[in-house]
């Protein structure tokens, strides 16, 4: 049989008085190792993902100290919100193979709040080792309304809510398109811009928002905190003056009180930042971090 030797083994045989059996089993040995690497790494689990990051998502715990894997498949309840379907566990060969042992009775789902846990994604092309398809059969039943802006709107909050804000901003926006007064989105969308520091385009809709909703606290709360970060302090200040009158509901008087405080801080306006520490001091407050933040400042400004 004619073995083809890469251009490299030539030039070893001409140059150096090897054996040429000697140099073939070492291509050869060369090439099962890449192999075997191969197989290692199409096992590979990267434990890299947040909960949050794993909507419709085959996923994979840490190992336990038998080597057992737990996996399963994660998603959305409208509900319950980000929900663990628990399938079973698995145990990776040394070849790479994933064995798997699926639970005996009906599969377990656990809710789960959104934390510093890391989970794998399992790859494609481990799904016929596991016997599990790409989607489950029974994820139908959990997206009968993917379009309504019911849905987009309540996907959008809650990612949201788990600091996922250009990922909520994929659903609101979406709702946005079908009905831009829908009660609630606009504060939303303006949330989500505010996350990423996109200003300009949360005072846009709360310009407009504010105009209609003059007495939502939540509403007041956002719009101050768009002003003073978009360095419009003065519109902030009288935004917040105005909602001292205006509302009943007083629960973000010392958040927007801090929002301005921090303003003058960065500015290092030291004469408005004491004027401002000392109205905070006066609204109603159960947020310790705020007064502990405020409380800093205080101390660095005033060196």
């Amino acid at each position: 049989m004619n073995h083809r030797i890469p251009a490299q083994e030539k030039a070893l045989l001409v140059s150096c008085p090897i054996n040429r059996h000697f140099i073939t089993m070492k291509y050869l040995l060369f090439i099962a190792a890449l192999y075997a690497t191969e197989l290692k790494s199409q096992s590979t689990l990267n434990f890299d993902k947040r909960f949050v990051q794993s909507e419709d998502k085959w996923v994979a715990f840490k190992p336990d100290k038998d080597s057992l894997y737990t996996y399963g498949f994660i998603y959305i309840d409208a509900q319950a919100g980000l929900t663990f379907n628990l399938e079973g566990t698995f145990k990776i060969l040394p070849t790479g193979e994933l064995i798997p042992k699926k639970l005996d009775s009906t599969n377990m789902k656990v809710r789960l709040q959104p934390n510093n846990v890391l989970v794998a994604f399992i790859p494609d092309i481990k799904f016929q080792e596991l016997k599990i398809s790409a989607i489950p059969e029974w994820l139908k039943y959990y997206k009968t309304d993917t379009g309504s802006i019911e849905r987009l709107y309540r996907w959008g909050y809650m990612y949201n809510g788990w600091g996922e804000c250009a990922k909520a901003l994929t659903y609101l926006e979406r709702a946005e398109k079908l009905n831009p007064r829908y009660k609630g989105l606009a504060v939303e969308l303006s949330f989500s811009y505010n996350c990423l520091q996109q200003y300009d385009k949360a005072e846009v809709i709360l310009e407009e928002e504010i105009k209609t909703n003059s007495t939502d606290a939540y509403v007041n709360k956002e719009y101050i905190y768009t002003l003073s970060n978009n360095n419009k302090i003065d519109k902030a200040v009288n935004q917040f003056e105005k909602s001292i009158k205006a509302l009943k509901d007083n629960q973000y008087n010392a958040e927007n009180c801090y929002n301005i405080l921090r303003y003058y801080y960065i500015q290092k306006d030291k004469v408005n930042f004491n004027k401002w520490y000392n109205i905070l001091q006066s609204q109603p407050n159960e947020n310790k971090m705020i007064t502990r933040y405020a409380d800093n400042m205080k101390a660095d400004i005033n060196k």
